[in-house]
């Protein structure tokens, strides 16, 4: 501040800062100008002009850090969290080929990423996300579920068909890495089957950060 005050002193007063006259090139016969001022005041324009340097460089240093901020704040309001169930009550299979399970039931579904109509989740960003599944079955047939992204299988639960064991539970979960439109869904194996029931067969998953 007191550079500056001292800057608009010597603007005011004229004279003090600058003396401009003309004289002609001997080599280019072209006019220069011929400027001077005082010691003192040369090394506080000097470090004046210093100052504005350094405060430009300060300005795009802080607008930098808030673009960082406002692409943290953007990050934490996305929210993707669903759960869902196989609807009906009894067997849900076996077919003759591989078919996706479609969980029609939608318990929770905040960012509309699953779809209970084609029983596909997309991921609406990239992110690490947690997906975890869980079936009823009975014995007489055997149980092959598959959670696949987009055409890979990335786990899997089975059971053995049999007649001493009348009823079977099991699941699986796993972390993932996803871009944004990749697919998760879960695959019921041929010849095998579950039991439908809007409390005991799920499906669901969650974004635990973007990435």
């Amino acid at each position: 501040m007191m550079y500056f005050s001292v800057f608009m002193l010597v603007s005011l007063l004229g004279g003090f800062s600058f003396a401009q006259g003309d004289s002609n090139d001997p080599e280019t016969g072209q006019t220069s100008q011929i400027q001077s001022c005082f010691p003192d005041m040369c090394n506080l324009l000097k470090e004046f002009g210093a100052m504005r340097e350094k405060l430009g460089a300060l300005e795009t240093k802080l607008k930098e850090s808030e673009n960082q901020i406002l692409e943290l704040k953007s990050k934490e309001t996305t929210k993707v969290v669903f759960s869902a169930a196989i609807s009906g009550f009894g067997h849900t299979g076996p077919f003759n080929t591989d078919t996706t399970l479609i969980y029609k039931t939608v318990i929770t579904n905040i960012g509309n990423a699953y779809n209970q109509f084609t029983g596909i989740f997309a991921a609406p960003v990239a992110g690490i996300y947690y997906f975890t599944f869980f079936y009823h079955a009975g014995g007489s047939e055997r149980v092959s579920l598959a959670l696949i992204k987009n055409t890979q299988v990335v786990v899997m639960a089975y059971d053995h068909k049999t007649l001493q064991d009348g009823a079977d539970n099991g699941g699986n979960a796993v972390f993932l890495q996803l871009q944004q439109g990749d697919q998760v869904y879960m695959r019921l194996h041929a010849s095998t089957h579950v039991w439908g029931n809007t409390q005991i067969t799920t499906f669901s998953g969650f974004l635990i950060s973007q990435v």
